[in-house]
């Protein structure tokens, strides 16, 4: 222990000394940063910025990717996977041990609430992951939260150990071969944090600041957040990337408001904003001062049908429903041609993707016998729910439920249309109140497995399967994809899995949208983000 401390006295006079020498280097090093400024017209403020917790797009992009780093990382506009704090990685011959190397010289943020005594190691690796496996963690225990996507996907149960090797070698075991692991570790969740500031929050007794007040290794140090107005970050002047940080200051602020976000942008109040309305899109267009690049969504739009709720559990009535919607006219009102009709439980841009699916025609007559043959010739009554809050893959849930109400009508069903508060509608569909529910996705990681294992498989539906639909054909071939290895073979069995989708239809796949990311001319490789979040590393301002 004396020997060790002796070290660790050491190690501090070598840093101070190091420090000193360096002020001057660090000074070049800012100089390096361009002192611009980018003001982010964002559409919501986060609950936090412990990346771990969260699931939804807004927090995301006020954390993960401004904030921290994770071992792998996606690329800036795709789904592709490359290093990031891990260097290389290793996998055994069995598919169940990943050995991370670990990239040297990586500095975590120093702030005004915290100056950080040492370089990212193994140690903030393994405190990153116990604190999400280990219910005893001492962190965990001082600042009990839940971690939703870690266990959704099964990742407490999948991850068997995680070892330090050395200061820079991390071995990951699991349980079972994953194919997925890789592009999962890119996600959110995995935002690797500071072991030395957490242990230090926990001293002081203000564990619950890690949520408040973020340190990472990211491209951004944040410094400010002002709920519901404005979140300030400066430019890391000691990022590892050298070169990807090219403005001095981004601010994000706070405009629920899209019409607001929209004259924003207009008078330069902002260069960046996000979710135009539909119905902004050629007032945008004409504005010679802003481009509209889009692309088509990595998303989805559907009608989740409980089937634990009677008469949902019928086929027959799954495929009337599903018959009588007239998603032409949903995709001309609501997307206003900004989507284009889905018909698979993933978008067109998914590799795996199913393009020859069955998808019935839009007929009433042929509705209506169906329900008279399910033994409701009268109909029925039921519950429509419709989000409250604009998503990418649908712009105007409300319109689309009256929408269907009318269509419904016509087969003599009537729907309750009902709404909640954002928060309050997630937490009630996860508890299965619901009969027949609006909702969607955006894919978080570029695999099959997070649209039909995450919003199909039998493990999801206390989660996200808001169709709360087990059917063990299907699902053997989700957990089938998840240990097969290679593209071919896995896209073999996530294409079975989508004919028994459409042959049993939990869901009625309504649309894909098509993604706009308005900017101001002057703003200079901002990139469309198909995981559905905003990021500003690699961007710069003329």
């Amino acid at each position: 222990m004396a020997h060790h401390r002796l070290l660790r006295s050491l190690r501090v006079t070598a840093i101070a000394g190091v420090a000193a020498a360096s002020i001057g280097v660090a000074g070049s090093a800012f100089a390096q940063i361009p002192n611009k400024t980018l003001v982010y017209c964002s559409e919501g403020s986060p609950a936090g910025f412990d990346s771990a917790q969260y699931t939804t797009g807004v927090d995301f992009t006020a954390s993960t990717f401004t904030v921290y780093n994770r071992l792998v990382e996606f690329v800036r506009g795709g789904t592709k996977v490359e290093p990031g704090l891990a260097e290389k990685w290793d996998v055994s011959p069995d598919g169940k041990v990943y050995t991370f190397h670990l990239r040297h010289g990586v500095k975590f943020h120093t702030t005004d609430f915290f100056k950080p005594t040492r370089e990212f190691d193994a140690d903030d690796v393994l405190f990153t992951f116990d604190r999400m496996l280990d219910p005893n963690n001492a962190f965990r225990k001082a600042y009990p939260v839940s971690f939703p996507y870690f266990t959704d996907m099964g990742l407490d149960k999948l991850i068997t150990k995680v070892e330090k090797v050395d200061p820079y070698t991390v071995r990951f075991t699991l349980s079972e071969p994953n194919a997925p692991f890789i592009q999962n570790m890119a996600m959110e969740f995995a935002s690797i944090l500071s072991a030395e500031y957490a242990d230090q929050l926990t001293k002081a007794g203000r564990a619950a600041d890690i949520n408040q007040k973020p340190i990472g290794t990211g491209p951004f140090v944040f410094r400010s957040y002002t709920k519901d107005a404005t979140i300030r970050f400066d430019g890391n002047p000691d990022y590892w990337k050298k070169g990807e940080v090219k403005i001095s200051k981004l601010i994000f602020s706070i405009t629920p408001d899209p019409g607001v976000r929209v004259q924003k942008l207009k008078q330069n109040e902002c260069q960046v904003m996000s979710y135009p309305r539909p119905a902004d899109i050629a007032t945008l267009k004409a504005d010679s001062n802003v481009d509209m690049p889009s692309q088509p969504g990595f998303n989805l739009g559907y009608l989740a049908y409980n089937v634990e709720h009677k008469p949902f559990d019928k086929l027959e009535v799954r495929e009337a429903l599903d018959m009588a919607i007239n998603k032409k006219a949903i995709i001309d009102s609501v997307y206003q041609g900004a989507g284009q009709a889905a018909s698979a439980p993933v978008p067109p841009t998914q590799w795996s993707y199913d393009k020859n699916l069955k998808v019935a025609t839009y007929d009433t007559a042929k509705a209506k016998a169906l329900l008279g043959k399910a033994g409701f010739p009268n109909g029925f009554e039921i519950t429509l729910w419709a989000m409250p809050v604009q998503r990418a893959y649908n712009p105007n849930a409300r319109l689309m439920a009256e929408m269907i109400q009318a269509d419904w009508a016509k087969i003599g069903v009537k729907a309750k249309i009902v709404t909640y508060e954002w928060g309050e509608y997630i937490k009630r569909a996860h508890a299965g109140e619901q009969d027949s529910m609006l909702i969607g996705w955006t894919g978080d990681n570029g695999d099959p497995d997070n649209w039909l294992g995450t919003l199909l498989g039998c493990e999801a539906v206390k989660g996200n399967n808001f169709s709360r639909w087990c059917y063990k054909p299907f699902d053997d071939l989700v957990q089938k994809g998840r240990t097969t290895t290679g593209q071919d073979a896995r896209t073999t069995i996530y294409t079975q899995a989508q004919q028994i989708f459409a042959q049993q239809l939990p869901f009625s796949p309504i649309a894909n949208s098509t993604v706009y990311q308005p900017v101001r001319k002057n703003v200079v490789d901002m990139r469309i983000e198909p995981l559905g979040y905003a990021r500003f590393d690699g961007v710069s301002v003329k």
